[in-house]
């Protein structure tokens, strides 16, 4: 059994169901994450803890990149009593804007311990690179 020791708990369930804060496709809930550039590419971190793994989408179009992902109640028998339910159900969402000094095409995602972490690698074209300094033996005159 669980003790419910949050006075204000039943209040901030009436709230969340009052503003519909849980997500639908229409209006899906925002998601966390963290962004952050490591050598050679961009680590964008997602939570989503408790997300079935096949309810991730993930969508890439032109550099933008669009994350959806549901989370479903847990199919329980007609013998379950629910004593205490917390964890946000429904879709949620979130895009990112990619810069052009990023690559689009090489996006790679994993997912592990609820957390999907897309890395995108920095494009060839934004990459630091020398310029040779060419001279030549021949000096031109500048006529005025």
């Amino acid at each position: 059994m669980l003790l419910r020791t949050d006075p204000f708990r039943e209040l901030d369930r009436l709230t969340q169901q009052f503003l519909n804060t849980t997500g639908t496709w229409s209006r899906p809930t925002p998601m966390p994450l963290d962004a952050y550039r490591a050598g050679e590419e961009y680590v964008i971190c997602f939570d989503l803890p408790g997300v079935d793994p096949e309810a991730i989408d993930i969508d890439v179009e032109r550099n933008m990149v669009t994350v959806k992902a549901e989370r479903r109640p847990h199919r329980q028998g007609d013998d379950v009593k629910w004593e205490l339910a917390e964890r946000p159900l429904g879709v949620f969402s979130r895009q990112v804007m990619l810069s052009d000094t990023l690559d689009p095409e090489g996006i790679t995602a994993d997912y592990d311990a609820g957390v999907l972490t897309l890395k995108v690698p920095v494009a060839e074209k934004a990459k630091p690179r020398k310029i040779a300094i060419g001279h030549s033996d021949g000096r031109k005159q500048i006529q005025a």
